[in-house]
């Protein structure tokens, strides 16, 4: 399902959201404002974290978003 990131351009704040329909109208979670500018989005890479010499940690699991504690990514 294509989740998508938004700027409300009423108070700035950042977020995603579900989108079903190329035309559905988002709403900000925090202000209730329909101005939401859609974002270019990164992509997510799928695999084993490398370190910066190429080596696994070993720790990390390829269904984990980010670990965060071995520091290879």
């Amino acid at each position: 399902m294509p989740t998508y990131d938004f700027l409300c351009e009423r108070c700035q704040h950042e977020f995603e959201e579900l989108v079903l329909q190329v035309d559905e109208t988002v709403a900000c979670p925090k202000c209730g404002s329909t101005e939401a500018r859609k974002l270019l989005s990164g992509f997510a890479v799928t695999g084993a974290a490398r370190r910066g010499d190429g080596s696994s940690c070993g720790s990390c699991k390829p269904s984990a978003a980010k670990c965060g504690s071995c520091g290879c990514h």
